[in-house]
């Protein structure tokens, strides 16, 4: 049986970013196409997979196409029937104050309030796509995220290749920038012995191995880590069980620099080794110290 075509479903609220996951699936291989009628998406695929060129597409559906609230959930429901091809719903978000800032940056009026407060349309327009959002296979916060980490973080969910469909994200971040809101899982690791305070470690990472070392040597660490790692090796197989197609776990230090860094990438690596499809994504270890 031929392999089934790969349909990426791309919405959200406007202004979250949906221009960069086009240039990021486009980067990726995807044949793209924008402001798509929920109406069309059907045949769309059908005259892709006549064509036979393309074996993965995605496909942009947001408010500006007429009726979208009224045809996306229902027409949605009849693509991902489909036994021939493989869909994803991507949503992008991001808070209320980031969506205002970037219409006022761009000095563009919001689709659902031409004429009036940015932040009514805003409001209108999450109030109008919370079921949309339900449904999402994957959630993606853009609020503390720059173009160019939502384009790595797109490049390992969605170019991943071969293999299961269900894969784990291990993501670190820093608690003083804000907790990411689309994590399944946080796990706290401020109790750990931080490096940022032995002088010829603050500057490095937990991409370092000399970091790695310190944080790991604390046999608070070696047991926290191992009590992480079997907690999830019980879960995962339950997530998989009860049809989840993805799991955020983010493990969260104080800067995001060191230990999370570092419990991140040792989680990752074994989830990996023991068969899961795994992406890794440091929200802030390029930030300042």
């Amino acid at each position: 049986m031929a392999d089934k075509l790969k349909v990426v479903i791309i919405t959200g609220m406007s202004g979250a970013g949906k221009t960069v996951a086009v240039h990021s699936l486009e980067d990726l291989g995807y044949f793209v196409i924008d402001n798509m009628l929920p109406s069309l998406a059907g045949r769309f695929v059908d005259v892709i997979k006549e064509s036979g060129e393309f074996g993965k597409i995605a496909m942009v559906m947001d408010l500006r196409s007429r009726g979208f609230y009224d045809e996306v959930l229902p027409n949605l429901a009849k693509l991902k029937a489909r036994e021939d091809i493989a869909v994803k719903l991507l949503f992008l978000d991001a808070n209320d104050v980031t969506l205002i800032s970037r219409y006022k940056e761009s000095r563009r009026s919001h689709p659902l309030s031409p004429h009036g407060r940015i932040l009514d349309g805003v409001e209108l327009e999450r109030k109008l796509s919370a079921d949309l959002k339900s449904q999402a296979d994957v959630i993606i916060d853009t609020t503390n995220v720059t173009p160019r980490n939502l384009k790595l973080r797109l490049n390992k969910l969605f170019g991943h290749g071969e293999g299961s469909n269900f894969y784990v994200e291990v993501m670190s971040f820093g608690f003083k920038y804000g907790l990411p809101l689309d994590a399944d899982i946080v796990m706290d690791v401020r109790f750990l012995p931080n490096p940022f305070y032995i002088p010829e470690l603050k500057h490095q990472t937990g991409n370092d191995q000399a970091v790695q070392e310190y944080v790991m040597k604390s046999p608070l660490a070696q047991d926290f880590y191992q009590h992480l790692k079997s907690l999830l090796q019980i879960a995962l197989p339950g997530y998989i069980r009860e049809g989840k197609s993805s799991l955020t776990v983010a493990i969260g230090c104080t800067g995001g620099q060191h230990r999370s860094v570092t419990i991140a990438n040792k989680l990752a690596a074994d989830l990996n080794h023991g068969g899961y499809n795994v992406n890794t994504y440091h929200r802030d270890v390029d930030k300042a110290k």
